[in-house]
This record gives structure tokens, sequence and C-alpha cells, in this order.
């Protein structure tokens, strides 16, 4: 069997692999406004699946009905705890940076 053939030859992937990877490519979508080709573009590779396979699976879902919508409340709320925890990152962040500062001013 030659490299080229190797390399080609199908993989397996277990459904919950599938879901996985429509998740990432639904959340891409919703929260960077891509089209569908560019999130699969952007998540595929991570997964080790080309871009195509992945495009596949998600029309594929879409068809049957399994994607993986959010709705309005769940929206509002994941918006409302990723603010909160975007608030804390950055009083973490300006507590650094001040210790640091008094660090550096102590040692000299």
């Amino acid at each position: 069997m030659s490299r080229w053939e190797i390399w080609n030859l199908p993989k397996n992937f277990d459904q919950e692999a599938k879901d996985h990877m429509l998740r990432l490519v639904e959340d891409r979508i919703l929260a960077e406004n891509l089209s569908m080709q560019q999130a699969c573009q952007a998540v595929a590779p991570k997964l080790d699946v080309s871009w195509h396979t992945a495009r596949q699976w998600t029309q594929q879902a879409r068809r049957d009905g399994h994607t993986h919508q959010h709705e309005p409340e769940d929206l509002v709320a994941e918006v409302a705890k990723l603010r909160r925890e975007n608030q804390e990152l950055h009083d973490t962040n300006e507590l650094l940076k001040a210790e640091s500062a008094f660090s550096h001013r102590s040692s000299t």
C-alpha cells in the first residue's frame, strides 16, 4: 500500500465526535457570524477532519434537525455570564499589574 493510499484511508468517527464538531461549528457561526464554510474551515483542522467532511456532517445534522440551536433566553444568560467572567478577569489583571509594579519598586 502506498503512502498516498494509507493517508487517504477513511477514518471512523463515533457519533460523539461528530456531535462535538457540530457544536463547535454552530457555536463559531453564532459567535463570530461566520458562514458554514468558514466555520468548518476553522474547526475541522483542530479535530483532524477535512473541512469538507465537517461541512457534510453539519449539513446532514441540519437536514436531520439535530442542530445545536440556542434559544434567545439561553443567549442572554450566556452573555451575562461571559460579561461577569470578563469583568473578573479584567479585575484580576489590574490587580496583578499593580502587584507587579509594587514588587518591582520594592526590589530596587
